[in-house]
């Protein structure tokens, strides 16, 4: 007795040369879909899963696939099929064709009737919960530090999650078992949490290392100065050399994000020439004797002195520090 054939490849939406994780994901996928427990639309989608479900015990099954594939890969679903010989309207367990239930004549013709199947209208299919996807907000400390977080879920659950040290922007935590319910007593699906850094105001993430501005004033940059820098971990004293220039990247080693290896990035402090617009008295003191201006400790009441000396014939205060560093750099 001739059957309709049945392209299982075609109901899943995969070719034949699938591997088994592409089948189980279509799979997965399209039971979700047509569920009649969980389809949108209702009509036709309890025939619908019985055909996926159909076409995923042969794929799924190595033997079961390899015993379809050889029946040739000329067959289009639809066709005439006329089982084997021997093997039409018997299953391999002694059930007739009609006995078969939520599987069609054409299953039932090459494989017989699966062990663990019930009888039409009583098939219990377990299926795992859907994947949930969520976005997390994190802190440059988190990402310094790893913590712990207590996030609420659409469906009114509360779950604590453990961001571990050194992730990154855009990493996708996995938590298993923790999506949506399964059904029929199938497990829960995953919830998957994709990190969003939040923009810190001071440091900027590059990479595995960290860049911040660093304001100075012309005078620092052009005779060096030592200046107070915060870091994450606190505050420490860097070196600017003479003649820096506006926009160049000062190091500070090992004290960007921790890496997978247990090494650390760096800290790059910015150069930023600030110019004050309406120089305040002790600005303009320090514009004209730069407490960076040093010497031998007995030159210096001479230098200030003579930066003194030169003010008040000077009619530009900076020919007053002009004079100042090329007396102390003479010594």
């Amino acid at each position: 007795m001739a059957v309709q054939f049945k392209d299982y490849y075609e109901v899943l939406g995969v070719p034949r040369t699938a591997s088994g994780d592409d089948i189980k994901k279509s799979f997965r996928k399209l039971a979700r879909q047509y569920h009649p427990d969980v389809a949108k639309t209702k009509k036709g989608a309890e025939d619908k899963f019985k055909e996926i479900n159909e076409a995923y015990e042969v794929l799924s099954d190595p033997d079961k696939r390899a015993k379809y594939d050889a029946l040739g890969a000329n067959w289009k679903g639809g066709m005439d099929f006329t089982p084997p010989p021997g093997a039409a309207g018997r299953s391999a367990q002694g059930f007739s064709a009609e006995d078969l239930g939520d599987f069609s004549d054409f299953f039932s013709s090459i494989f017989g009737r699966p062990s663990g199947r019930a009888g039409r209208g009583n098939v219990r299919v377990t299926m795992p919960g859907a994947d949930i996807e969520a976005e997390l907000p994190v802190t440059l400390d988190d990402l310094l530090r790893g913590g712990k977080r207590r996030i609420n879920l659409a469906d009114g659950r509360a779950i604590d999650v453990e961001i571990p040290v050194g992730v990154r922007d855009g990493v996708v935590l996995r938590l298993a078992g923790q999506g949506g319910p399964g059904v029929n007593g199938g497990p829960g699906g995953d919830l998957y949490l994709h990190l969003r850094l939040v923009p810190h105001p001071r440091y900027r993430v590059v990479g595995d290392d960290l860049e911040m501005d660093l304001p100075l004033w012309p005078w620092q940059t052009v005779l060096g100065a030592e200046v107070r820098v915060d870091t994450p971990e606190g505050a420490v004293t860097l070196t600017v050399p003479p003649g820096t220039q506006n926009g160049r990247r000062l190091r500070l080693r090992g004290r960007g994000l921790p890496r997978g290896d247990g090494s650390r990035g760096d800290l790059y402090a910015v150069v930023r020439i600030v110019v004050p617009e309406r120089p305040s008295p002790a600005e303009r003191e320090e514009f004209c004797f730069p407490s960076a201006v040093t010497g031998p400790a007995d030159l210096r009441p001479l230098m200030r002195a003579c930066s003194a000396f030169f003010s008040r014939f000077c009619c530009c205060s900076r020919v007053s520090w002009l004079a100042t560093v090329l007396l102390s750099s003479s010594r």
